[in-house]
């Protein structure tokens, strides 16, 4: 029969064991909750163009000192435009890529680059592919020729960027090492903000007024954007919407009918708790086209 002070040894070998064991998964699972640097940190880009949102999600690989094109980048082979995963953009409405029309959704970017002249891009409908992997030729939307532009300086670290925009363009480029690699956006950005505005109409919502403003902008749509206005004085008058028929009989060429909204806008402008701030500028407008009847 085993003695009493041997089965405590036992007892407490048993018990270090145990927190040994408690411990080393405790600090197992404290270490798959800690990040550390990745080799090609993530990154994501956004930028509304006109009334349209771009953004793309990608991964950043370093120059490091190594030989990037022709080497770490094959020349003739598809590349993921990026490290990881493929490099993903979305667009919230149709759009142009290189002249190519795009459906507004997701989308894989990938480059295949050339030693001389032109590289190729390719977008593809598959998203979160392994890099490459999984890539099918048949799921391409299009794919076109872009040139790359040789750089003064040289970009360490992968960036996309989203400049040269207009309310209807831009351009997102690549930047590495001493390339850059544009591909032109086009967005028909009128129609899609007229359209939007019908169809908010259409639905009950208030979009009369934007409707009217962007008209003005645009010098199109007036007369529709008249009979909205007209819409949003019948059921309230206001200021704001005097001011607005007025600038589009105004801008339709009917001055007199415009002075007499003006002054109706003004009138009201001056009775509100709070002065438009606007009011001057509008009152200086009223004199202008009284003194040019």
């Amino acid at each position: 029969m085993k003695s009493l002070a041997f089965i405590k040894r036992v007892q407490v070998f048993a018990l270090v064991c145990a927190a040994i064991f408690v411990g080393a998964t405790s600090i197992d699972a404290l270490a798959q909750g800690v990040r550390f640097p990745a080799v090609s940190p993530g990154a994501s880009l956004k930028q509304t163009v006109g009334v349209t949102d771009i953004s793309v999600v990608y991964s950043r690989p370093g120059v490091k000192g190594r030989d990037i094109w022709g080497k770490v980048v094959a020349y003739n082979e598809l590349w993921r435009a990026g490290a990881n995963l493929s490099t993903m953009l979305e667009v919230s409405d149709d759009v142009k890529i290189e002249g190519q029309k795009v459906p507004a959704g997701k989308y894989s970017i990938f480059l295949i680059p050339a030693q001389q002249g032109d590289w190729t891009l390719v977008v593809n409908k598959a998203v979160n592919l392994g890099g490459t992997n999984g890539y099918k030729q048949e799921d391409d939307v299009f794919r076109a020729k872009v040139k790359p532009v040789v750089q003064a300086t040289s970009t360490e670290w992968l960036e996309y960027t989203i400049n040269d925009f207009t309310d209807s363009s831009a351009t997102l480029a690549l930047t590495w090492e001493k390339l850059r690699i544009p591909m032109k956006i086009e967005i028909a950005t009128s129609e899609l903000s007229f359209s939007k505005a019908r169809n908010a109409v259409a639905a009950g919502q208030a979009a009369n007024i934007g409707f009217a403003n962007y008209a003005l902008q645009t010098n199109s749509n007036l007369e529709e954007a008249m009979k909205m206005v007209d819409a949003s004085i019948a059921v309230q008058e206001s200021y704001r919407n005097h001011v607005l028929k007025a600038r589009l009989l105004e801008k339709m060429g009917k001055k007199a009918d415009a002075v007499k909204f003006l002054e109706k806008a003004i009138t009201l402008g001056k009775a509100a708790k709070t002065a438009p701030f606007d009011l001057a500028d509008n009152e200086k407008m009223l004199a202008t086209w009284k003194s040019s009847k």
